[in-house]
């Protein structure tokens, strides 16, 4: 069978036919009505007339039950107990089975008015035994189902394991191929997809990195062009376009740098780094000073440095002097004391070539690198409202 429904369509079917089994067997084993039996022994023995001695009935009782394990008991027709073997019966109610505690007994009416009441030995055990037996076949049933739902459930789960690590990030992720159902069908189809993204994401990083690569060869020669022309430019036009110059050449400093984080899922050789000794170099760069205690992390220092620089560079773009920068416990902080991001906003500046309203300068890209390289390195990155915190693995 290679569809999955039909499998599991006669798995179901296949369980409650067993159950039915079962329980008939229960059924006939614990409540097999022996009335009509125990009957046609009695008139085949001829017990003696109701009007016969106590002792005479006594022992045709023990005649007809001799060599059998069972309850019998002679009553009269006003319910007098006339004569019994073995464990005591209750007195009858009605003829047929009757329900009492400790299983269930069958009473006969004979002819003559008297009740001929009979309790089988299996009837003896009550329903605990019943309740017993009905466990163990409902545990052999579930560990019989099992293997086989778990078989087509477990295929299920690794795709699910593939979606969700392809969701991740791992382009590479792919599923084993099992069978030839729709489950397996569907497989296909996922490492089929999994294939094209990745080699659709590949090109366009590779695309990106060249492009980023190539436009430092025209921006160059526009630097070059900028140095000719110093002494007869315009000095405002001439610092504004080298401000342009510079800005461009950040932009594509930065794309270089996310393009290789995309390309490379982790770290290709972390060392110890002292994260405030870190911190304190780049600050000084900018006139501030780190305060904190030191803290060692396992990591990139070139972009653990990018990380910092971007982070001062964008409270001295969009904050206000003065400008902290704090280390503790293997967490960065930088604030500076504007009025801080809105709450609506807190997300939206980890996003690419996302600008807040009334920004004038930067591209967007400072904030997105700083949480991709935090990333990298086991951590996350969040804004406070004036503070942007990242927290790394130790």
């Amino acid at each position: 069978m290679r569809r999955l429904y039909l499998r599991i369509y006669l798995a179901v079917l296949a369980s409650l036919a067993v159950f039915a089994l079962a329980a008939g067997a229960l059924w006939h084993t614990l409540a097999d009505p022996h009335g009509d039996e125990l009957t046609a022994s009695v008139a085949r023995n001829l017990l003696p007339p109701a009007s016969a001695a106590g002792a005479e009935q006594q022992a045709a009782l023990e005649r007809l039950t001799r060599g059998a394990r069972i309850d019998l008991a002679l009553f009269a027709a006003d319910g007098a107990r006339l004569a019994a073997v073995g464990e005591s019966v209750p007195p009858p109610e009605r003829e047929g089975w009757q329900g009492v505690r400790g299983g269930g007994v069958w009473v006969t009416r004979l002819e003559d008015g008297r009740w001929l009441v009979a309790r089988p030995p299996h009837h003896r055990r009550g329903p605990a035994f019943g309740l017993a037996v009905l466990a163990l076949l409902l545990l052999a049933i579930g560990v019989g189902a099992y293997p086989v739902v778990r078989r087509l459930t477990k295929r299920l789960e690794r795709l699910q394991a593939g979606v969700e690590a392809l969701g991740a990030g791992t382009l590479s992720a792919r599923v084993k191929v099992e069978g030839k159902d729709e489950v397996a069908r569907l497989a296909e189809s996922f490492n089929l997809a999994a294939a094209r993204i990745e080699t659709l994401i590949g090109a366009h990083k590779s695309m990106l990195a060249s492009a980023s690569h190539e436009l430092r060869t025209p921006l160059a020669r526009i630097r070059m062009t900028v140095e000719l022309m110093k002494e007869s430019a315009d000095p405002r036009r001439r610092a504004e376009l080298a401000q342009d110059i510079a800005e461009l050449d950040a932009l594509i400093d930065e794309i270089l740098v996310a393009s290789r984080l995309d390309a490379s899922p982790g770290l290709d050789a972390p060392e110890p780094i002292d994260l405030l000794g870190l911190a304190a170099e780049e600050c000084s760069r900018y006139g501030i000073e780190a305060a904190g205690v030191p803290a060692t992390v396992r990591g990139d220092p070139r972009l653990l440095r990018r990380l910092i620089r971007n982070l001062i560079e964008n409270a001295r773009r969009h904050g206000a002097p003065p400008i902290e920068v704090s280390v503790r416990d293997g967490e960065i902080r930088v604030c500076d004391a504007g009025s801080g991001v809105p709450e609506a906003e807190r997300e939206r500046v980890f996003q690419p070539f996302y600008r807040r309203p009334g920004a004038t300068e930067g591209a967007g890209l400072g904030l997105a690198l700083v949480r991709q390289i935090a990333r990298h390195h086991g951590g996350e990155a969040r804004c406070t409202g004036n503070c942007f915190v990242v927290t790394l693995k130790p």
